[in-house]
Order: structure tokens, then sequence, then C-alpha cells
């Protein structure tokens, strides 16, 4: 039997690389000759670079950047395969989790950090870039990206603004002469599954601010900043983003990517399944094995199980997801592609003890069903 085993990570406990080798070596106690393909997925959030690394026998490259509070920070990117595909995580640069929870200050913090990973990128020759722009710590309309890559955000005195969403109140103009200009001859593809707009009562600041440390006030006044920063980006480059599907992704990140960089936003998802190939690799495989971490409602959202399940089905193969947890709604599963679906649950007990112990358990679910195929072959 032939496997492509596409799942994702199961977050908090065990990426995808490490799921799909667990379901792997759980179906060759049953199938000793089963050919299993491993592609670990993502959806373009936290993991993607992994994944998409395992998936295309690339590798991680290490660069130290600005981190969102203006201090050196350890980030990487990914160099696929292909050797001229790199794969960013925002956050990586300029992510949540580098800003302690008493200095989280979105007036302040700074996506400096990723306008340096998308250059070391284009130095390591890479004219392909995917970057996934979820858990941000910024709320600077990409302004601090744009900076790095030798854009000029002028003052009225003609000096450089700060950083932060704070310091786009003194913007005056913007100046991008000195703009990298491989930036606009590589082809960027932008990982976002959020529609929020950039300003407004759905914009970035307003929905996502507060998560980032911004009070009411605050909140008020980084919207009018990004009010004033899509207004010089239409005057002086030309482009109109305010109101753009996305633009308000990643506290503005997604606006500044598509009007610097004229990026283009794909559903995360989607961009993972062209990068690893996985329709070239389902098409000889008798089954799909997907999965994640919990199977509810907001896997039908575009999530990794049902974007597998919907590339097998094109070709008219089984989809089975095996999962963490089955939530509300996971009823709906057939309704996505996925013909069958199972927890590693084996027993009544903890989530703590479902994480620590996961990927035995998904050795184990994993072997029974491969006795269940095993059985059914012979029948």
């Amino acid at each position: 039997m032939r496997f492509v085993i596409a799942p994702d990570s199961f977050k908090g406990s065990s990426s995808a690389k490490e799921v799909a080798q667990a379901i792997a070596e759980g179906l060759r106690e049953a199938l000793p000759d089963a050919e299993c393909d491993l592609v670990p997925m993502a959806d373009g959030g936290e993991g993607t670079v992994e994944a998409l690394v395992a998936a295309t026998g690339g590798e991680i490259v290490k660069v130290r950047v600005t981190g969102p509070l203006g201090e050196p920070v350890d980030a990487f990117f990914g160099l696929l395969g292909d050797r001229h595909t790199a794969v960013i995580e925002m956050a990586a640069a300029a992510g949540l989790h580098l800003v302690p929870p008493e200095k989280r200050n979105p007036m302040v913090t700074t996506t400096y950090g990723v306008g340096e990973l998308i250059k070391a990128a284009l130095d390591a020759g890479c004219r392909k870039l995917i970057i996934g722009i979820g858990g941000s710590a910024t709320n600077d309309g990409g302004a601090g990206m744009a900076q790095a890559l030798g854009a000029r955000l002028l003052d009225a005195s003609g000096n450089e603004i700060g950083f932060g969403g704070g310091a786009l109140a003194k913007l005056a103009r913007i100046d991008v002469s000195g703009l990298d200009l491989r930036v606009r001859e590589a082809e960027i593809w932008v990982a976002c599954d959020v529609t929020n707009p950039l300003t407004g009562p759905q914009g970035a600041s307003a929905v996502y601010g507060p998560q980032k440390g911004a009070t009411t006030e605050m909140v008020q006044l980084l919207d009018a900043n990004l009010r004033h920063y899509a207004a010089l980006l239409r005057r002086d480059l030309g482009v109109d983003v305010e109101q753009m599907q996305g633009a308000g992704a990643a506290g503005g990140l997604g606006a500044g990517l598509m009007a610097f960089c004229q990026a283009k936003l794909r559903r995360g998802v989607e961009l993972v399944i062209e990068a690893v190939r996985l329709e070239e690799r389902v098409r000889d495989a008798e089954f799909v094995i997907t999965g994640e971490g919990k199977l509810d409602f907001q896997t039908g959202y575009g999530k990794v199980p049902h974007g597998v399940a919907q590339v097998a089905k094109r070709f008219g193969k089984p989809v089975i997801a095996i999962v963490g947890q089955l939530g509300e709604g996971a009823e709906k599963c057939r309704e996505w592609g996925i013909d069958a679906c199972f927890s590693i649950l084996t027993k009544p007990m903890s989530e703590l003890e479902a994480m620590t112990n996961a990927l035995s358990l998904l050795r184990r679910i994993a072997e029974e069903l491969g006795w269940l195929l095993k059985t059914l072959r012979r029948l």
C-alpha cells in the first residue's frame, strides 16, 4: 500500500514532521512493506518554515535581525529544496512571543526585522518568497519592513521617523528611490487567512491591537496613524491598500507588503500545497492521511486537513484524519472530503497527558488503522 501522510503539527506538542513520522511508524507495524511519503504541512502560521523545509529537503538559515523592540534577536528563514524559494515567518523577527507581556506596546514595536529577513533571503539568491504573517507584536503597517529594504519614511524636516505605529503620526513623505530593486523583481506571496482591512472597526488596530498591548486610547491613535499612512501610500506610491482584504493582517504588514513589494495575498494552506507539490504526490497514492491537534468546525475554514482533503478528492483518493481530539462540528468532515477521522485518545485523560504522549498515541492509532486496512484487503 502507498500512503501520503500530510498532517499539520499538533500545536504545543509535536511538529508536523514528528506527527508524520509517528503515523508512518505505526502503519509499518501492521504493514511492513507500506510505502509512506511523508509531507509535513502547515497553513502559513507557526511551523510553516519547518514543515516546508522538511517536505522539500531544504534547510533552515539563521539570521540575526532587529527584534520588535529594536534589540537584536536570532531569527531564521527556510531555504527550500529548489534553492530559489524562501519561506519566512514574520513572527520569527517580530512575533508577540518576543516581547515580554509588561513591554507589549504596538506604538513602538517594529517590523524592521522582517525586512532584514526578506533582504537575507534575497541575498541567498531567492527570487520567490512565501511570507507567513501571523502572530505579530506590531501595528506599524509594515513601515519598519519598508525601511529595512531601503525605503525612506520622512518627517516634515526630512528626517527618518522612528519605529512603531506611534511614529507614523510624524510621517510626511515616502521616498522609495532607494528601495531594494530585487523586491520588485521577486515573486512574493503572503500567506494570509484573515480578511481585515487596514483601518476602521474591523481594521488592524481595532481588532488585533488590544492583544498586542494597546489601550483603548492607543487603538484610536494607531488607527488614525494608519489612515494617515494609507493616504501617503496613495499620494507618494500611487497604491490604495487601505480597504483591501488582508491589508490589516499582522498589524498592517499585509498592506506594507502589497504597497512596497507588490506582494500578493493567498490562503496559507494553498501556498503550502503548491510548495510541497502535494498534487503530484497524491496522484499515485492509495490512501491519504492527514491530521491536526483538534478537528472541529474551524477545520472547514481552510485548515490543513481541509486543504489536503480537497486535493485528494480531485484524484478520487480516500482521506483519513488522525487528530488529537474531535471537537464541535467534526461530524461535518465528510462534507470537506475527509472519509473518516480518528482521535488518538484511547482512554479518559487530561489534555496535558494527551499532549505529553501524543507521538506514542499517534503510533498506536496508526498501527490499528494499518491492521484494519490489511484485514479489509484480505476480504
